[in-house]
């Protein structure tokens, strides 16, 4: 059988191959093909053959996670809702897949909100603390010690959408007050009557974000990290790259103390890292939080696989 070290292992030398490949076939490399001997000839076919035959086994491997998948979730998330929150670069396929893996678990769907780009620039900073100043629930308060606009935010969602024990949920209308008054002012986006109370987050982000993102992935990090502390806990995951520089997998796996409030996986464009998140989902609901995937900062390539050296 595979082990889950294999498959990263196989992983890279797939992108390794591939990368040669186009090497090979490019310009001036690629003229000078022609003038190879047989050997070297043969040379260049046997790695063609051994990048096809990785990349068959990468298919194969995923094609064996997506089918033991349900057996391994089954009533995993039983009794336990689930909130999808998005940012504009999310891949709708993660976000589907995710959800019907939720599903699987047992779990219930909890709605999905949307993050703007009005939000992401955060141009309107001032525009937005007004706005959550103004729809704090009756009787909750909002974290003194949190300023910036992803934690003010992920504060406001969380207190008015997320169950925590201990934590005395939102009523209805307040809720609904929250939700169209953040809309009205083009931060989050949701279709009416969708969004119910949840026990647990799960923030859905892209890859890599440009260098010209600014503060972007500071604001995903913050905003994940806060509301998993407001419900039973939280997952921020995204795609290959998610991890890298001021991503937002990045942002909270170089900050201890956002790192210990919510669990991140880093390859959710993959079988694997998706089967992950649902057992890290899993995990949050005993107070574990980790850092999974194949990216910097992961200690695991998935939940109780042995930590990376």
């Amino acid at each position: 059988m595979i082990t889950m070290r294999q498959h990263a292992i196989s992983l890279i030398a797939v992108f390794l191959a591939l990368a040669l490949g186009l090497f090979l076939g490019s310009g001036f490399i690629g003229d000078r093909v022609n003038a190879l001997t047989g050997t070297d000839r043969d040379k260049i076919g046997n790695l063609e053959n051994e990048r096809d035959d990785l990349a068959a086994q990468v298919n194969s491997n995923d094609s064996f996670t997506s089918a033991i998948a349900g057996r391994i979730t089954a009533n995993l998330l039983k009794d336990q809702s689930v909130l999808v929150v998005t940012t504009p670069d999310a891949a709708e396929a993660d976000v589907d897949a995710l959800k019907t893996m939720v599903n699987d678990a047992d779990g219930t769907f909890a709605g999905q909100i949307g993050l703007t780009h009005e939000l992401l620039g955060d141009q309107s900073a001032s525009k937005l603390r007004t706005v959550i100043d103004q729809s704090i629930p009756a009787g909750a308060q909002l974290r003194i010690e949190y300023t910036d606009s992803g934690s003010r935010l992920g504060d406001l969602l969380g207190v008015a959408l997320l169950n925590r024990e201990g934590q005395k949920p939102a009523s209805g209308s307040d809720r609904e007050t929250a939700l169209q008054a953040l809309r009205g002012g083009e931060f989050i986006d949701y279709p009416d009557g969708t969004i119910k109370p949840a026990d647990l987050v799960l923030v859905v982000t892209g890859g890599e974000m440009s260098e010209d993102s600014g503060a972007q992935g500071q604001l995903v990090a913050r905003l994940a990290s806060t509301m998993a502390m407001r419900a039973q806990g939280g997952a921020l995951v995204g795609r290959t790259g998610s991890a890298d520089g001021g991503s937002p997998i990045g942002v909270i796996r170089s900050d201890p103390s956002l790192s210990n409030a919510v669990t991140t996986v880093d390859d959710v464009n993959q079988e694997m890292g998706r089967l992950t998140t649902i057992m890290a989902l899993g995990e949050e609901l005993d107070g574990r939080s980790g850092a999974y995937g194949t990216g910097p900062g992961a200690t695991a390539i998935t939940v109780g696989a042995k930590p990376a050296e």
